[in-house]
């Protein structure tokens, strides 16, 4: 997983979803679990 400051990019992949939890925003990704990223 990375930690970034921008996910922007992740958002544009297929099958990502941007999360909330606690305080910070998670994007999870079924179809390709390589592109999970985490930011704050």
């Amino acid at each position: 997983m990375k930690v970034r400051n921008s996910l922007r990019s992740m958002k544009k992949k297929p099958g990502a979803q941007v999360v909330r939890r606690r305080g910070r925003t998670f994007v999870i990704n079924k179809q390709n679990p390589r592109f999970k990223a985490r930011q704050g």
